[in-house]
């Protein structure tokens, strides 16, 4: 079920660095070494199987950026916003200040 731009917001006011374009989450982050970057890509890689919705993302050295949304859906559902806060929570501890 898609989330009301209302119930989107307020996800939002917990998720720092998370940004809603209408039907799409998106974030970006940085770390220290292209390995770390690597790993924080494969981590979300298993908890994204584990909670079915697949990311979209693109990477270059250590940089990552991802985009969420429940394709058969149409837009961004509880799915996403559990997944990013799961990311959030991921990267926290290997971000550049």
């Amino acid at each position: 079920m898609l989330l009301t731009s209302e119930e989107i917001a307020k996800a939002l006011a917990d998720l720092p660095g998370w940004e809603c374009d209408g039907r799409r989450l998106r974030a970006a982050f940085e770390f220290r070494t292209f390995v770390e970057a690597f790993s924080f890509l494969t981590a979300v890689a298993l908890e994204a199987e584990r909670a079915n919705p697949h990311p979209e993302w693109w990477n270059s050295y250590n940089r990552v950026r991802i985009t969420l949304t429940t394709h058969d859906a149409g837009g961004i559902t509880a799915r996403d916003v559990s997944l990013a806060t799961a990311i959030s929570g991921m990267a926290a501890g290997s971000r550049t200040p």
